[in-house]
């Protein structure tokens, strides 16, 4: 096992945008691809189901609905029913809203925080970074950002856990990890948070094990399984989006190398259709 203590797993999706293919992935085609807005439900022994970000929600249509915010959707189309929400996901597993104690998020793109409201008694742990890079934002770098304020909870610093409250926490991979370290987000071995900054700042993902297999919820490093398998980068323009694009790169750098050093690790990009679907949970097609 990559961690000491494993956990139960559930990948899901709450609707999906669309994209040229060709601007995430180099040598992709010019027709649009649906990538969808992937979550995880992690069922820990002890703090019970947690989620990895939320993917969309109606609230996403309510705060684009008018200028500036509504170009957020009219650059990316995004495509969204009721039934795909992350609270209709979890009731399937027969879990309720309030049952979720913990929201990890990996960044705060709309699409991995626009279900966070559905969730009014989760605390929200992530790294300071993302929040920092993107809260005092004006209404048109928000956009640009991909950050919708309205997204968030009105009591949104009273619930946050944030990461570095606990520096001693961060403790070194091994030697021969690409990643040269990793956040022990609950002190017991289960969930390891990784910085893969570069699409946004304080971009994080999650390394876990289920008692069968090891994962990397690797959030936005890579859009696509094909991208780090074949070591196809974004198209230049991608880089419009991003953060950083040397952190992009460098991270792109050691997620193919996890990939040919571990090739047991399951990575799961959090809008890789075909990911989610081989290894969401049993019944679900996304």
């Amino acid at each position: 096992m990559l961690t000491t203590t494993s956990v139960k797993l559930h990948l899901g999706a709450a609707g999906y945008c669309t994209h040229p293919e060709f601007l995430t992935m180099r040598g992709g085609s010019l027709r649009p691809v649906a990538f969808p807005a992937g979550f995880a439900c992690i069922i820990h022994p002890v703090h019970g189901p947690i989620l990895l970000d939320t993917g969309y929600s109606s609230r996403f249509f309510k705060e684009t609905a008018h200028l500036p915010n509504a170009l957020y959707r009219h650059i990316t189309p995004v495509v969204y029913r009721e039934e795909d929400s992350a609270v209709h996901f979890l009731a399937r597993l027969g879990l309720k809203a309030s049952d979720i104690r913990y929201i990890i998020l990996s960044h705060f793109h709309g699409d991995h925080i626009a279900g966070v409201r559905d969730f009014p008694q989760a605390q929200l742990i992530y790294l300071p970074r993302a929040y920092d890079a993107v809260r005092s934002l004006g209404p048109i770098a928000a956009v640009k950002a991909g950050f919708l304020p309205g997204l968030l909870p009105e009591d949104f610093d009273a619930r946050s856990l944030p990461v570095t409250k606990q520096p001693e926490r961060w403790v070194r991979a091994g030697e021969d990890f690409p990643f040269p370290e990793v956040y022990d987000i609950f002190g017991d071995g289960s969930l390891l948070g990784v910085d893969v900054s570069g699409h946004a700042e304080g971009m994080m993902g999650i390394l876990l094990s289920t008692e069968s297999h090891d994962y990397f919820l690797c959030a936005d490093a890579v859009w696509s399984s094909r991208a780090f398998q074949e070591q196809r980068r974004p198209h230049k323009l991608a880089g419009i989006i991003m953060s950083d694009r040397q952190a992009y790169r460098r991270n792109f750098d050691r997620l193919v190398q996890l990939y040919q050093q571990f090739p047991a690790i399951r990575i799961v990009p959090s809008h890789c259709r075909e990911a989610l679907n081989a290894w969401g949970t049993e019944g679900e097609h996304i």
